[in-house]
């Protein structure tokens, strides 16, 4: 069991000692930057004296006050100052190289300059502050602006969860991580990590529990880093966990960065309500589950169809070709109706199997060197893939090279693609197979002469269940062909477009597919 510890103080001794004195010592580097800068000025005036005489020596050193404000702030620039002071009375005034001042306007002088230049430290160090803090809040502006914008298109629990991440690290300005508290089935935490240290993840399960109800510090023993693990909002559990990374912190940096974190965390947490990402993260944990049950009774069902669906399809087509039924002309056309809506239907479900398995398990291509044209041939002679009527031209050069794909896959894009052209074309017209080399890709082009594509159904076209009225209109159809064969082009490292002139002009689709040169 890894312990929870809530007293900063027990946080003492758990780094190595190099990097506490590091830490004892980082406070005086300004101070020792700025006497450094004092130190060239003086440097600068003993070769400008040895020429010339100067009366006022120590006016030299409100640049170094002023820089030393400016760069690292107020006590920087008192150091800079009494350094100043310092080699003013030692270097310039009488008697050298001696403290003491014997002339009353040096004395002036120098009680002058340390007023002048407390003053001006003082104005530039507060100037210095305001415009930090004006750049801090033009950040956290910037910062909630992208984070509305991403969460108002946000869809997925994922998705939310990173832009209420990528906001909490930016408002903390150490790395966050926010998971969705476990849900009340018992599911695992969304956006849980299991690269996690131990201690956070022990820290997280106290929480679900309900053991743990407040923030607290914890140490991953392997890299020594101390981790702020709670709820982000105290009043709003349900708006996640925040597991806030803050490096290798000593007890006294954790007492003074605890209240700015807390602060930090509640405007966070404020600003979450505000935006409603708890129902936000509900609603999109419910589509995520329904989706995920529309894809598992497609499935299903799909599967559950296809034996039935291939007796119907084998019966139609021994019907059509038996003695009697072929005699007779309404016999005949009545199994070619069942014979063509099966083979129809046949191919509907297929196309519901295929999004079942681009949606749920994703697309692992299994990728091969392939001739391009053998991927043609495959997608237009299956099932009887040539319409007879309409003419479908193939012209592919001889020396192609080359394509590594899947050629599953890319075989099913191409006979999606082609069903299209001859479904949307007229009878009679002529679909165009070409195919050239592009570079490292060739290019594989469908062309009909159908209904064509406007430039508002093309922004739509391949968008998952899309059909245009008009399209809908001529034929039937389920708007999942070029959704399908986009995701199997995408997937084995092709692209997909689609050229129209416009209305009844015809319709132009483009495969490209990898053909990487060898050596």
């Amino acid at each position: 069991m890894v312990p929870m510890v809530h007293d900063d103080l027990a946080l003492r001794g758990m780094r190595p000692l190099e990097l506490r004195r590091l830490d004892l010592l980082r406070p005086a580097v300004p101070i020792l930057q700025a006497l450094a800068l004092a130190g060239i000025i003086t440097i600068c005036l003993a070769g400008i004296t040895s020429l010339t005489q100067l009366s006022h020596v120590s006016t030299a050193y409100l640049v170094a006050v002023l820089i030393a404000a400016t760069r690292w702030g107020a006590v920087p620039a008192v150091a800079a100052a009494l350094g100043g002071m310092v080699a003013s009375a030692f270097f310039f005034y009488p008697p050298l190289y001696d403290l003491r001042v014997s002339d009353p306007q040096h004395l002036m002088d120098l009680a002058l300059f340390v007023s002048v230049a407390m003053v001006t430290g003082h104005l530039a160090d507060s100037a210095r502050a305001h415009m930090r803090a004006a750049q801090r809040r033009e950040e956290e502006v910037r910062s909630l602006y992208a984070f509305s914008r991403r969460l108002a298109v946000a869809s997925t629990v994922e998705e939310i969860l990173a832009s209420a991440r990528d906001h909490l690290s930016a408002v903390l300005g150490h790395p966050v991580l926010l998971l969705q508290a476990r849900s009340a089935d018992g599911g695992p935490s969304a956006g849980a990590v299991d690269t996690l240290p131990h201690a956070v993840r022990a820290s997280i399960a106290r929480i679900e529990a309900g053991v743990l109800q407040e923030r607290a510090f914890c140490v991953d023993d392997a890299t020594r880093s101390t981790w702020l693990v709670g709820p982000v909002s105290l009043p709003n559990p349900g708006l996640g966990i925040v597991a806030v990374n803050l490096g290798p912190f000593l007890g006294d940096d954790l007492r003074r960065l605890r209240p700015k974190l807390d602060a930090a965390l509640a405007d966070a947490g404020a600003t979450l309500e505000r935006l409603d990402v708890a129902r936000a993260l509900g609603e999109a944990r419910a589509r995520s589950i329904r989706e995920t049950f529309r894809e598992a009774l497609i499935g299903s069902v799909s599967h559950e169809l296809r034996t039935p669906l291939a007796a119907i399809l084998g019966a139609a087509s021994v019907l059509a070709r038996a003695p009697a039924v072929a005699e007779d002309d309404r016999l005949a056309q009545l199994a070619e109706i069942v014979r063509g809506e099966a083979d129809r239907l046949d191919s509907d479900i297929q196309k519901l199997l295929d999004a079942s398995r681009i949606s749920s398990d994703g697309l692992r291509p299994q990728s091969v060197w392939t001739d391009p044209a053998d991927l043609v041939d495959a997608a237009l002679e299956p099932r009887g893939r040539r319409p007879e009527d309409r003419r479908i031209e193939v012209n592919l050069p001889e020396e192609l090279p080359l394509v590594y794909v899947d050629p599953m896959l890319v075989t099913q894009a191409l006979r999606q693609i082609v069903d299209n052209a001859a479904k949307y074309s007229p009878a009679g017209s002529t679909i165009r197979i070409g195919a050239r080399e592009a570079g490292e890709h060739v290019v594989v082009d469908v062309r009909d002469e159908g209904m064509g594509v406007t430039d508002e159904e093309k922004e739509r076209l391949f968008e998952r269940f899309y059909r245009s009225p008009r399209h809908s209109a001529a034929q039937p159809g389920s708007g999942l062909g070029l959704w399908i064969a986009q995701a199997f082009v995408r997937a084995i490292g092709g692209q997909l477009t689609i050229d129209s002139g416009g209305r009844d002009r015809g319709t132009t689709v483009t495969v490209r597919l990898p053909a990487p040169r060898l050596g």
